[in-house]
Formats: C-alpha cells, structure tokens, sequence
C-alpha cells in the first residue's frame, strides 16, 4: 500500500490508532499519547477507521510547511485520501467541487468569488449588529432561569443568527440547518443518515438560492446569485457553497463560546485578566489564545500527497495520505514556550486553529468578531458566571468534526 512505511508490517503495533483517547481528568488538552509522538516522532503514521495508515504531522513547522506545498492535495476525490469516516469517503465521490475539496487553479477561482463577504473590512461593519445579538441573548438568558445551559442560551443561536443574516437565511429556519448540519458531520451516524442530512440542506438552500435569483438582497447568497448570472460560477457550485457555508458558520464559532468559557472559568486569574480589559487588542489577543489552547478541530486537516515529498529525513510518496493534528501543533513549546499554560497575554497570533496556507478557514475574520464580542462582553455582563456542574459531569462531544461540550451548565 502506498500509504504504509517501507518494511512496516501494515499490523505493526507502533502505528497508533487515531484519533486518539483522551485523558478524562485532562479533557483540555491533547490527548496524551500525541506529546511523545510530537516530540520523538513528528513524522509517524497512525492508522484510521478504515485500516489505512497516512502520515501524522503534529509539529507546528511542519504542517505550515506542507499546508502551503503545492504537492499537498486538498481533493477528496482522490482514491487514497484519509477521509474523517465512512460517511464521508461514501459522499466523497458525489460531493460537487468546493472550495473545501479543490486545488489551484479551480479553489482560486472558487475562492475568489465568495471571498469579498468575509474580508476584514466588511466583516468589521458587522461588530455593532453583533454585539447588539449578543446583547439581547445576554439580557434572554438573565431573565431566565439560573442555572441555564451556555450552549442553548448563547453559543448556539449567535453563531446562527449571524450567519443566516450574512447568507441571507431566514433565521426562523435554523433549526433546519442546525440539526442537519450537525447530523451531517456526526461520525457516530451511518453514511445513509448522513447523506439523508446533506440532501436536505442541499434542497433547502436550492430553494432558497432560486428565490434570490429572482429577487436578490444585500446577502451573500445574492452575490453569488449574481455571479451565477454572470457565468462565474454554476447554480450547483452555488448551492454547494452555499451548504458548506452554513455549516462552518455556526459550528466551530459554537463550540469555541461555550469550550472557550469553560477554560475561562477553569482558569479564574485569566478569566479576570480579560473581564478587567477594556482594550480590544487584548481581548483580540486573547480570542487567539484560547483558539491556540483548545484548536477545537480535534479531527485532523485531511490531504494526500499528489508528488514525492521530502521533508526532514522521511520521504513523503505520491498517494500517502496525511493527517494534521492541530492542538499537537498549537502546542508545540518550539512555537509556543509553555504551551500547555494558557495564557492570554501570550502572542498567539501564529496558531493553526484555522489551518494554514490557500485552505486557512475562509470565515476565520467573522469568527474572530464573533469571539471576541462575545469574550469582551459576557464575563463584563455577568461577573459572577461560574460552573453550575462538576467538570466531571460533563459530557464532550467527540463524534462530529468539532471537540465539545453537549451542555454547558452556568450559573450566577
């Protein structure tokens, strides 16, 4: 097999099985076995669902080095790429070219036609509206009931109310894209529940994508409605973007409130380092710290190798598949000294929580704003919030594309 170290048994026991169990007492930080590996080992293999073994790149120089490589692949579609999980190596051969699935020159062309929306710039246009939504789930969430669950009363419906309105998604619609989002990128889901999912997306928002053809909004939609128009792009390559985009919008930005709270609350001298801040750059600052701390793609950067590659004293062969552990990277101590310290006044501005190179995160601006509205506001609002559950009660999520809590029990 391509895929296999030369005169390695694909049995041999020293090719660790990925992803990799976690430390319950330590549901922070990296699994505990990926340290050795990074350290004595940087360029191993590990071996996935379905018995392949793709290299597994954990130390932080490396994977800027390969994630900008032109030989690195990002297209699914090859035979011998290292999908997540079944469900999605079933999808794989049907899902329509993307700007999560190309290369050059087809991504740059892709890329280029929904970039404008997520540029810094227009992006920072949203911060009133924002902080607004944040705001009014605030005060919602107070005149509630104490304790409250963060994920249903913030973490969740922000994220989705953003991105609906820069979509162009009517916001009444949501729990339609949460719930068949998150189905779609469940792994404990069989590939028929999941493709069942993404067809449902796909039909919604072609619906909606045909409505915006006739009559277009200020919305991201619209833009692309335009560009179909124009013969930039197909209505299929639209549509599919338009799915993808919805998906990203709210999943990751979820999951980094409520983690990015819980570490907060576990680390009261930073919680009140940022609480006590009332300078952007700090909590600017701080947002990528704890997006350098807890990575929250615990599943890898999936790609394979269209070209030999040689880097540091291994050879890297046309068709191996690689896997890019992110937290491994994002605590590397030769990147970050004391990485396993959280800590907001650190420069972590270098981390690779959003990947790296022409595939780095396209919404990466609208999530940053997002954080750091949120990070610059909640513990202000409400100086008391604590846990309202032992950490050990809590249940992560561990199955879909993002790491997690399921509930997020807060009280004040």
């Amino acid at each position: 097999m391509a895929d296999t170290l030369a005169g390695t048994p694909d049995t041999a026991p020293s090719v660790p099985e990925y992803p990799m169990p976690r430390d319950a007492g330590c549901p922070l930080a990296p699994p505990p076995a990926l340290t050795p590996l990074r350290d004595d080992q940087p360029l191993g293999k590990a071996r996935i669902w379905n018995g392949a073994t793709p290299w597994l790149i954990t130390r932080h120089a490396d994977q800027r080095a390969l994630l900008t490589d032109p030989r690195v692949s990002n297209d699914d579609h090859e035979p011998d790429f290292p999908h997540v999980n079944a469900h999605r190596a079933a999808i794989a051969p049907f899902t329509p070219k993307l700007i999560t699935n190309t290369d050059a020159p087809e991504h740059t062309r892709l890329r280029r036609s929904v970039n404008g929306p997520f540029l810094v710039k227009r992006i920072e246009a949203m911060r009133p509206a924002v902080q607004k939504l944040v705001d009014d789930l605030i005060d919602d969430m107070l005149a509630g009931p104490d304790p409250a669950d963060l994920l249903t009363a913030l973490a969740l419906p922000l994220p989705s109310l953003v991105i609906a309105e820069l979509l162009g998604v009517p916001y009444k619609d949501h729990a339609v894209f949460q719930e068949n989002s998150n189905r779609v990128l469940d792994s404990s889901l069989s590939a028929e529940e999941a493709q069942a999912s993404g067809r449902a997306l796909h039909q919604y928002l072609d619906t909606l994508f045909h409505e915006k053809l006739e009559n277009p909004d200020d919305d991201v939609l619209s833009e692309m409605a335009g560009r179909v128009k124009a013969g930039e792009m197909t209505h299929e390559e639209a549509v599919s973007m338009g799915v993808a985009m919805l998906i990203a919008g709210h999943e990751t930005t979820a999951t980094m409130i409520s983690l990015g709270t819980l570490a907060l609350l576990l680390h009261p001298d930073q919680l009140a380092l940022l609480r006590e801040s009332d300078d952007p750059k700090f909590v600017a600052g701080a947002v990528d710290e704890l997006l350098r701390y807890l990575s929250i793609v615990h599943s890898g950067l999936r790609r394979v190798a269209k070209e030999d590659i040689e880097i540091g004293d291994q050879v890297i062969r046309k068709g191996d598949g690689l896997l890019f552990d992110l937290q491994a990277a994002n605590w590397d101590p030769r990147a970050f000294p004391e990485s396993e310290r959280l800590d907001l006044s650190r420069p972590a501005r270098q981390h690779n929580a959003f990947g790296y190179g022409p595939h780095q995160c396209l919404g990466q601006n609208l999530a940053r704003l997002e954080l750091q509205v949120v990070y610059g506001t909640l513990y202000k609002r409400v100086p008391t919030l604590s846990l309202a559950a032992p950490i050990e009660q809590l249940a992560f999520n561990h199955t879909g594309t993002t790491y997690g809590v399921k509930c997020l029990p807060v009280r004040w």
